[in-house]
């Protein structure tokens, strides 16, 4: 039988009450004898057997008094509880996590020094809202060595808080080979971690000057194939025909099985042949004699590029509403 809240406690109680009472003894045989007439008193028990029925019934009232209020702790003292216990309800299958259906890597490539930038992206990334697919994207900073003592005190300091830091064995540069050594570091990286299956689906590499809304680009590559896919920007613009093209910069997504390959190895072997161009969902924020791909803010924008300052940012978050949780109080002034 279930039996539930102060009842429960009740039951307890008069067990608790009961088992502390004194072994019934049976009286001796006596004699009879005739003794003068008794003053009246109090008959009090003797010390030691009041002590041994009230100090446990004292017991009980203060656990009532004081746990009351929370008395699954107190059922959960008791073994079998009038209540089954939480975790005896639990399925370990409901409970596991879900394999996610999509595994994305985004490396962004930056310089050990550039410490404010990458305070103010992960600042950025941290209040996007959640992926609304079962995806995995991690968001990784890419520098190539530290050269600098406090570089290696600072970005260290980076690692231990944050743990988003890969550093690549090559000397730090923008267009001397790092985009092409970060992606032929992923195998070495990651292979292995899969349980048998790529680690990831795709892996993305981009600029610390972009803006990445994260669940539109799990929602693009969501519908991709996972293999020989090139996803960017193409240059020249609305011209993907051409052979000589490749993606910008600004960030494009391989997948897993090409990895170590970039765009002008892609057309000698013959590879990449699944070409997305998301034009014009991922373009330069816009300004003055800008390139084609120059232009205003899109709602369904995947990546907003060429965020050289401050103010470039500031409109970009604006126009996204990624300060809109920001709640009124008396400790701020914000208008």
């Amino acid at each position: 039988m279930r039996v539930n809240g102060p009842n429960c406690f009740i039951i307890l109680v008069w067990v608790s009450v009961w088992t502390s009472r004194p072994p019934h003894r049976v009286a001796p045989t006596m004699k009879k004898h005739h003794f003068p007439a008794p003053e009246i008193s109090f008959i009090l028990p003797k010390a030691s057997t009041a002590a041994f029925v009230l100090l446990p019934i004292s017991l009980i009232a203060v656990i009532f008094l004081v746990v009351q209020p929370d008395e699954s702790w107190l059922q959960s003292l008791v073994p079998g509880g009038c209540e089954p216990r939480r975790s005896d309800l639990a399925d370990p299958a409901a409970a596991a996590p879900l394999e996610p259906e999509l595994r994305i890597f985004v490396g962004i490539l930056t310089k050990p020094e550039t410490y404010e930038r990458r305070h103010l992206l992960r600042n950025a990334y941290a209040l996007q809202p959640s992926v609304s697919i079962n995806a995995r994207v991690d968001v990784r900073f890419v520098l190539c060595n530290l050269t600098k003592e406090e570089q290696r005190v600072l970005v260290a300091l980076e690692i231990l808080r944050y743990d988003d830091i890969v550093i690549l064995d090559c000397a730090e540069n923008l267009n001397d080979g790092k985009t092409f050594t970060y992606f032929s570091s992923m195998p070495k990286l990651f292979n292995g971690t899969g349980g048998g299956k790529p680690p990831y689906d795709y892996v993305l590499k981009a600029d610390d000057d972009s803006y990445i809304r994260v669940d539109a680009l799990a929602q693009t590559l969501k519908e991709m194939p996972r293999d020989d896919l090139y996803m960017g920007f193409y240059i020249p613009c609305k011209n993907i025909s051409d052979p000589d093209g490749w993606m910008t910069g600004m960030a494009y997504a391989l997948s897993w099985d090409l990895d170590v390959v970039l765009a002008y190895w892609l057309r000698d072997g013959n590879r990449g042949k699944n070409r997305v161009d998301v034009n014009p969902r991922m373009y330069d924020i816009y300004y003055d004699n800008g390139p084609c791909y120059s232009r205003p803010f899109i709602p369904d924008t995947i990546v907003v590029h060429r965020l050289k300052d401050n103010p470039r940012w500031a409109a970009t978050l604006a126009y996204f509403n990624v300060t809109q949780g920001l709640k009124p109080s008396k400790l701020y002034h914000i208008h």
